[in-house]
């Protein structure tokens, strides 16, 4: 089981890469800056647990945009490591559709909250806003579930 947790892990963090590449590109491409949604959605949750993120200013900034980002890649290690012990108990499906149904659950792991939380409100958002969430997820499924898939055979 242990190795099937570190296969997801490992496998999560990949399309972290990837799905953070992507967003890079956009940002890139589009001259669009960087999402505010992460820090904000950290700061919300920080400060309802009792425990809000110290500093001011920059300082306070520049730690929320660091714990957002660190979010993200527990988000996508954690959801690596699930489909990777949902494939060991049996669920297995082709690579493509383990890929869209992996990148489905971390669009939904990372926008249901942020919906919840009041950050944001998926319902407003424009086809460019959807279209620069579920292509970064959707290659973050398609990278992780076809490691996940290759590492397995290989053990």
């Amino acid at each position: 089981m242990i190795q099937s947790i570190v296969r997801g892990v490992v496998a999560g963090a990949a399309g972290t890469t990837v799905l953070n590449t992507v967003t890079y590109a956009d940002m890139a491409w589009r001259g669009r800056p960087s999402s505010e949604v992460p820090a904000q959605a950290v700061e919300k949750l920080t400060k309802q647990a009792g425990y809000p993120v110290p500093g001011s200013g920059s300082n306070h900034d520049n730690r929320l945009a660091g714990l957002g980002g660190l979010s993200g890649i527990a988000v996508g290690s954690g959801i690596g490591a699930g489909v990777s012990l949902l494939r060991r108990i049996g669920i297995r499906m082709p690579w493509w559709l383990g890929g869209v149904a992996t990148g489905a659950l971390a669009m939904a792991a990372t926008d249901l909250p942020i919906a919840r939380l009041g950050v944001s409100d998926p319902a407003s958002w424009s086809s460019k806003d959807w279209a620069s969430d579920v292509v970064p997820h959707l290659m973050y499924g398609l990278v992780t579930y076809g490691i996940v898939t290759a590492a397995e055979r290989r053990a």
